[in-house]
């Protein structure tokens, strides 16, 4: 199976001492930094709804992006990203034989970088998929990447014999997926908090236990979707009244 997430605001810049590949859509990445770096400070905090300090630090990564940055200034995109899915992830405790069925068989969506490997190199950014960064392609990211990601992603998924992704995405990342040009099954975990008999997505939690999800299929190398249903990670356990084979519905009791 091959496994999608989300990228995080949050970075983590500790130093690495693993080796990186290159993004398949670097050019485009270079592309796009150039554009938002031709933003006034006004324009870009504007953009993505940034404080003062958060718009003159992204001016000054659009600034800084480089063609062919130098090794010290770009980390592995799984291990810099630092946000609520990547504490459910962990990818810094998993193993090297871990990591490298990671490699081939988890995805992340990027407004920048399209789609990242868990090993390739990033330069910092911020530029979330539902920006409307306006380029020659129309008004926002989802048209500037049009098909490009889902054509990345069913050609992954051809490479590993799968004709399954499982989407632990948001739903603002996954739009970026074109379904038609995609052509796999969809598999979507839910999580769900039960408070006082009323179970609810909150956000906070679901997002850490999409990442833990995607830990889950690499750390048992998961190859058939069914088997998701035996997820617990956190206290989580499939709803099979809810759930159905391509929307999985995992619920723990709620706590604060």
């Amino acid at each position: 199976m091959l496994v999608v997430i989300s990228p995080a605001k949050r970075l983590d810049w500790t130093e690495r001492d693993v080796a990186m590949t290159t993004p398949d859509f670097a050019e485009d990445a270079v592309r796009l930094a150039k554009t938002a770096r031709g933003l006034t400070l006004e324009a870009l905090r504007a953009l993505m709804g940034l404080s003062a300090d958060l718009a003159r630090l992204n001016r000054d990564r659009f600034r800084d992006f480089a063609e062919a940055p130098e090794g010290g200034s770009t980390r592995p995109a799984a291990l810099a990203f630092a946000g609520d899915t990547y504490q459910g992830l962990d990818a810094a405790s998993l193993d090297a034989e871990e990591m490298a069925w990671a490699q081939e068989h988890l995805r992340i969506l990027s407004g920048l970088y399209g789609i990242l490997r868990p090993l390739d190199a990033i330069q910092p950014y911020r530029l979330e998929m539902g920006s409307r960064l306006k380029t020659r392609r129309g008004a926002n990211l989802y048209d500037y990447w049009r098909d490009a990601p889902a054509k990345a992603l069913r050609a992954q998924a051809e490479a590993l014999g799968t004709d399954v992704l499982v989407n632990c995405a948001s739903q603002e990342y996954f739009g970026a997926v074109d379904l038609k040009a995609l052509k796999l099954r969809v598999v979507t975990p839910v999580f769900l908090e039960d408070k006082d008999g009323k179970a609810s997505v909150v956000s906070f939690f679901a997002k850490r236990a999409r990442g833990a999800m995607a830990r889950y299929v690499i750390q048992h190398r998961l190859t058939d979707p069914a088997a998701l249903a035996d997820f617990d990670s956190g206290g989580y356990a499939l709803d099979r009244e809810q759930s159905t084979p391509d929307r999985p519905v995992f619920v723990r009791p709620y706590s604060s």
